[in-house]
């Protein structure tokens, strides 16, 4: 009894002198801490990496939805991804009248459930190295390894890569990805 109460009291200090918690970690996106505290969109307006999808989930009427319980796995494309589109697309995507194009591409970068990188490494496994996987918008998204990196392959054939995984939100989890994902129309 004696033990177990001095182990943890020593593990309290620990997590109140270093300021972490035993349970939940953040991380570091577009130079600011991702609170596993806070939803998806809490979190995403505060990563300066993503203020293109912020604004794009704004304008397709996204944000209660991605407040919302979930859970939800979120491959989220930086800035810089939207800036190898050609040239015009976002503009046109954030056109009220393609609202639903918008939501169509945005929707295709979420799949349900909270699925963090041990949970898709498991699945490209057993998938023999490549897992398809049903967004929410309907599509197919496939997974796979190269070179000890997570990749993404859309159903036009672009290829994303996860460049930070495992970014916990209370309602899911966030892959910052390097590449806009992209359905077929």
């Amino acid at each position: 009894m004696k033990n177990s109460i001095l182990t943890s009291i020593v593990a309290l200090s620990l997590m109140l002198f270093t300021g972490t918690s035993l349970f939940a970690q953040t991380k570091m996106v577009g130079g600011a801490e991702m609170y596993p505290t806070k939803n998806i969109v809490e979190n995403a307006v505060n990563s300066k990496d993503h203020t293109t999808l912020v604004a794009a989930v704004k304008a397709a009427g996204l944000v209660e939805t991605l407040q919302g319980e979930g859970p939800f796995t979120v491959f989220a494309p930086t800035n810089a991804a939207f800036e190898k589109l050609p040239d015009g697309t976002v503009e046109t995507l954030l056109k009220p009248e393609n609202k639903k194009q918008l939501q169509a591409v945005l929707t295709y970068h979420v799949v349900s459930g909270k699925w963090n990188a041990k949970d898709v490494m498991k699945m490209i496994e057993e998938g023999n190295g490549k897992a398809k996987v049903t967004t929410v918008n309907g599509g197919y998204l496939w997974l796979m390894m190269k070179n000890g990196k997570v990749m993404i392959k859309d159903e036009l054939g672009n290829v994303a890569t996860v460049t930070i995984a495992d970014v916990n939100q209370s309602n899911g989890v966030i892959h910052v990805i390097d590449t806009v994902l992209l359905p077929k129309q």
